[in-house]
């Protein structure tokens, strides 16, 4: 794990904290101003075409809360131990909170368990299949930004289902979570949606490249290629 990832530069990590929630909480209100019209208008193609709810929840696991866990992680890491303490305790390797999404799937996409997406996936609907493509069910997850639950950078939320099945056999799976989870990150625009739990494993060194190398420089770079991924629908399926 040590070699697969740099150091944060010890004084800057706070201030580079700071920054990122003055600008998810500027960014996540002008997106959801500016987006509403396409909401709503994605809100009815999904009622047309097929029945159920509009919006999608499902529970997911955000940035870790357990004080011995985030200060293994921290030095693990080599992120300052300092940002790693925190007095809140939870059961879980971080706070669940339920994230928002406009409904791709059919109502019974997982009437057998939790299953993910896959190319050519029979549950996606033709509406759904559109939004993919162009991230626009993500769209919602701005107001998970706004109630602090997510970032508009960082490595994306899972469910603790997956999180239990990889961290049995990559017990460092969980350092990804000594950040808030994000709509977009370096695995999504390097490598595209998750289709089996192996390549899950895989964007984890992506997930800790992120964090190891954090900076207000490489969050820009992330988001002029989350615009290219959006143009061009690169890693949907």
């Amino acid at each position: 794990l040590k070699r697969t990832i740099d150091t944060v530069p010890r004084g800057q990590l706070a201030q580079i904290v700071s920054a990122k929630k003055i600008f998810d909480v500027l960014f996540a209100s002008i997106a959801l101003a500016i987006l509403s019209p396409v909401i709503l208008l994605a809100a009815l193609l999904i009622k047309l075409e097929s029945r159920g709810p509009v919006f999608f929840k499902q529970e997911r696991i955000g940035l870790n809360r357990r004080r011995g866990d985030r200060r293994r992680i921290c030095r693990e890491t080599g992120i300052d131990r300092r940002m790693c303490q925190d007095r809140r305790k939870n059961i879980n390797a971080g706070r669940p909170f339920m994230i928002y999404k406009l409904r791709t799937m059919r109502e019974d996409a997982e009437q057998f368990g939790p299953e993910l997406a896959c190319e050519n996936d029979s549950r996606v609907t033709r509406v759904g299949r559109f939004m993919r493509k162009t991230r626009l069910d993500e769209v919602p997850q701005f107001i998970n930004v706004i109630k602090s639950e997510m970032s508009i950078i960082g490595p994306r939320p899972e469910r603790s289902f997956f999180i239990n099945r990889i961290k049995q056999g990559v017990p460092e799976f969980t350092a990804r979570l000594v950040v808030k989870p994000g709509i977009t990150g370096l695995a999504q625009v390097e490598d595209g949606y998750t289709r089996t739990v192996d390549r899950m494993r895989d964007k984890l060194l992506y997930d800790l490249r992120y964090i190891s190398r954090l900076s207000i420089l490489q969050e820009v770079e992330i988001l002029f290629k989350t615009v290219y991924v959006v143009l061009t629908g690169k890693g949907a399926f």
